[in-house]
């Protein structure tokens, strides 16, 4: 559940190879994961009597640096703190006690999107049946003045039945969004030698340095199905530089041509989240969510009908007996028998 989503310029922290047993009232029991921000452990609320995620970094390093990633803890907490969605990781608490500055969040049994495409292949019902939910869980986000900014696999979570969860809201902009005065709320691209997010699927509008709104999400999440159909990313470069050029001003191949086993429908909802002009773009995540689900739920009417339809049909193809060749040879002697027998007899 921790990535690393702070800028190129802070330095990484040093590896903590001590394990804390106890953090403020939580004990740990042990580590989930870790970043260039710290550790991510599994812990126990004893008040609530509940397993957490704890997010952690500690304190112990130079002022600049702390302040920096308390913005980005303080943030995370603000920005998801603020929802209740079913597809998004629920906040209990932030805090510092001690040395250690923590996020104590919803503990979710399960594995990133970005782990689970390199060893699994969803089937284009599966991506939909993801997406719509993402989609639904942003459009909650959005209505709520958050935005993540930073959509991509790895800060999707699967857990039971590939039920998606979105985490790590540390560069959301939110109302009450932490920042410094010169940042002025705007997105930060290399440009900048000051990289926010993730390149791979970032905005066209991120890549270039301009103000974003509630459609970069749109259009990450688009870039995150298109992985999930295609099995590859949209654009690829051999550096950064190339890669944001492309994603500002590059169309990527559409889905199904591609991949073959892309439906249509499926491919031009990816198209359009990812047009390049934000007023192209679906204007709302929940355009895209009710678009997906619709088309969804029609594709899974037509899959249930079709065994249905064979069933009724297949008296009709069938080879019945009565239709057969040999239906009045046989007729006819068994009436001859008959006749034969019934003259015997008298």
């Amino acid at each position: 559940m921790l990535t690393s989503t702070m800028t190129s310029t802070v330095t990484p922290l040093q590896p903590i190879h001590e394990r804390p047993t106890r953090i403020g009232r939580f004990s740990i029991k042990h580590e989930l994961g870790r970043g260039s921000i710290g550790v991510v452990y599994l812990a126990h609320d004893p008040v609530i009597d509940r397993d957490v995620a704890l997010k952690t970094f500690r304190n112990r390093m130079p002022l600049a640096e702390k302040k920096q990633y308390e913005q980005q803890f303080i943030n995370e907490a603000r920005a998801a703190g603020r929802l209740a969605h079913s597809n998004i990781v629920t906040i209990y608490e932030a805090s510092s006690e001690g040395d250690w500055t923590y996020i104590a969040m919803e503990y979710l049994p399960g594995r990133e999107l970005s782990k689970t495409m390199t060893a699994h292949r969803f089937s284009p019902d599966d991506v939909a049946s993801i997406s719509w939910k993402i989609a639904d869980a942003l459009e909650h986000a959005h209505r709520n003045g958050v935005i993540h900014r930073d959509i991509k696999p790895a800060n999707i979570f699967l857990v039971t039945d590939h039920q998606p969860k979105i985490v790590d809201f540390g560069i959301a902009r939110a109302p009450n969004r932490v920042s410094d005065a010169q940042q002025m709320e705007e997105p930060f691209t290399l440009f900048h030698d000051n990289l926010l997010g993730t390149p791979n699927y970032m905005s066209p509008e991120q890549a270039l340095g301009h103000a974003v709104d509630a459609r970069t999400d749109v259009y990450s999440l688009g870039a995150v199905m298109y992985e999930m159909l295609t099995f590859r990313k949209p654009f690829h470069a051999t550096d950064t530089d190339k890669l944001l050029q492309q994603i500002a001003f590059k169309a990527a191949p559409e889905p199904h041509m591609v991949e073959g086993g892309v439906p249509l429908w499926l491919s031009r909802i990816v198209v359009k989240a990812m047009s390049k002009k934000p007023e192209k773009r679906y204007q709302t995540a929940e355009e895209m969510s009710l678009d997906i689900k619709r088309h969804l739920t029609r594709t899974r009417r037509e899959h249930e009908r079709v065994p249905k339809q064979e069933l009724a049909e297949q008296p009709a193809n069938a080879p019945d007996f009565h239709k057969s060749r040999l239906f009045w040879p046989i007729c006819s002697v068994l009436v001859a028998g008959a006749i034969a027998a019934y003259t015997l007899l008298r």
